[in-house]
């Protein structure tokens, strides 16, 4: 793990549905922006390369691992920051996941497939997307990292086996929808469940949380923002709005993680081998 503070840069945009060509524009201006500040890593939302309803738009945006656009990306972190960005992945046997990668010094170091598929209400993934298979932490010039999208955080188990892997940074990309009507100036009901889940897993979990969530109205549906980065001590250190497009940045201490797991030694209590034995117990 880096010893040294670093400054993240949290780039909640309003992705064009289904054009991926002007999407990589305005990732490679927030990544030149973040580049300026000294940003050390740059988080964009969940399908931030392709716009979230695509509904019968995902074969026509998907993307190969060897696709040019994904290659640029790489590019720009040859002497800029690291970024997480998300697009729809078809791999070679022709499915289609909903899927981010981790970009740093010039390569793809790290690929996730959302594993938990939203279908019930407005959500349609399972229509269109195939389901990942696991969670895998790895490491960074900037520490252990954990990549979550969307779904994928409100199933706990998911954090979790993070939590097992020491990860040092969640982050956590979405495109959510606000949902419930708030008042003037307040988050929407679908906000507060999000920061009460999110702060959650930065305090039980010791560890940092990135949270970025998309902006913008797609096929009648407004997206809410309220992007965040959230301390091990579940402090909300940095926030964007709920309108409009915004690149937050936020000093990250890895002494905090240091202090926060001295202070509250989940990790060092934790007995692993007491959930393994009640799952072998029931079969799973």
């Amino acid at each position: 793990m880096s010893t040294n503070r670093l400054t993240a840069c949290i780039a909640q945009l309003s992705p064009r549905l289904g054009d991926v060509e002007a999407n990589l524009a305005s990732h490679l201006e927030a990544i030149g922006e973040a580049a300026a500040q000294d940003a050390r890593l740059v988080v964009f939302p969940e399908l931030s390369l392709t716009g979230y309803r695509l509904r019968d738009l995902t074969y026509e945006v998907a993307l190969r691992r060897d696709d040019p656009v994904l290659a640029q990306l790489a590019k720009e972190t040859r002497s800029g920051p690291d970024i997480i960005a998300g697009f729809v992945e078809e791999s070679d046997d022709h499915r289609f996941y909903n899927a981010a990668a981790y970009f740093s010094a010039g390569r793809v170091v790290h690929w996730h497939r959302k594993v938990y598929l939203p279908t019930y209400g407005l959500f349609e993934e399972g229509r269109f997307f195939a389901c990942g298979a696991d969670f895998r932490a790895f490491d960074t010039g900037l520490g252990r990292v954990g990549i979550l999208i969307c779904e994928d955080v409100w199933h706990l188990s998911s954090a979790y086996a993070y939590f097992l892997q020491s990860v040092d940074w969640l982050a956590v990309i979405s495109s959510g929808p606000g949902r419930g009507l708030p008042e003037e100036g307040k988050e929407p009901a679908s906000g507060k469940a999000w920061n009460s889940l999110l702060i959650a897993l930065a305090t039980f979990f010791n560890c940092g949380v990135l949270y970025c969530n998309r902006v913008g109205w797609e096929d009648g549906v407004k997206f809410w923002g309220g992007s965040k980065a959230i301390d091990p001590f579940g402090e909300i250190r940095a926030e964007a709005g709920q309108v409009d497009p915004e690149l937050c940045f936020v000093d990250l201490d890895p002494a905090d993680l240091r202090l926060a797991r001295i202070n509250t030694p989940i990790r060092r209590d934790e007995r692993p081998d007491l959930l393994k034995r009640l799952l072998d117990e029931m079969g799973q």
